[in-house]
């Protein structure tokens, strides 16, 4: 039988040194003349997101050194370091542009995100964020007293938070909170340990909840029929 076209088949044997000299074992090798590579380019597209120019209003202020941004307004101040991936430029129309410095898909990854965060100390500084939770169950309540927010939740005893600074919390009728600030992460971190206490159970419903939450309720166990 002729071997193929651009292979050889090469025939060679080998002393076993468990099974004797006698036993040798034959192995068959291919060699092949040429290898093809084909290496394809990665596109990545550009953020849907990370493109949008940034609105600035007259009442912030911005300082841009190197990698890091200073956001100045009237309700407070926050700071932000940007990977080496992104840089910032602020058009003389008075738009902030977050770009990207290399195509990577890293870089792709990482604009629309720090976008994101940009856009959201503007509107921290000058127009601010809230997250409102409620309450829902026999007895629960809240307070706020001082620096601390107590709350009863069917514990023995009630529980005691105190609250950060640059966040403020307002509570209607006992079982409606009120969490606001600038900063939209340190407020969304403080509301999640709210709720962390007493998650809404999906039978009754009992807990704290996000306003705007959602729960999916459960049916109970059905009594055996007679």
């Amino acid at each position: 039988m002729a071997s193929p076209v651009g292979a050889s088949v090469q025939s060679s044997s080998l002393r076993c040194p468990f099974l004797g000299e006698a036993n040798r074992i034959h192995v068959s090798g291919i060699s092949v003349s040429r290898v093809l590579v084909v290496r394809k380019t990665l596109e990545c597209k550009e953020s849907r997101i990370g493109k949008q120019p940034i609105v600035v209003p007259s009442n912030v202020n911005l300082t841009m050194e190197g990698q890091d941004l200073k956001v100045n307004g009237p309700l407070g101040e926050l700071a932000l370091t940007y990977p080496r991936e992104i840089k910032l430029e602020k058009e003389e129309s008075g738009f902030l542009r977050v770009r990207k410095t290399v195509e990577t898909r890293r870089a792709n990854q990482m604009h629309g995100l720090f976008r994101t965060l940009t856009d959201n100390m503007v509107v921290g500084v000058s127009k601010g964020f809230e997250k409102r939770l409620q309450l829902i169950g026999t007895g629960y309540r809240a307070t706020v007293e001082g620096k601390d927010i107590v709350l009863n939740l069917g514990f023995s005893h009630p529980v005691r938070m105190e609250i950060p600074d640059g966040i403020q919390v307002k509570v209607e009728d006992n079982t409606r909170i009120a969490v606001s600030g600038y900063d939209k992460s340190a407020i969304g971190q403080f509301s999640a340990s709210i709720r962390k206490w007493r998650p809404p159970e999906p039978y009754k419903g009992k807990g704290v909840k996000y306003a705007d939450e959602v729960v999916r309720r459960k049916e109970g166990k059905a009594g055996k029929k007679k």
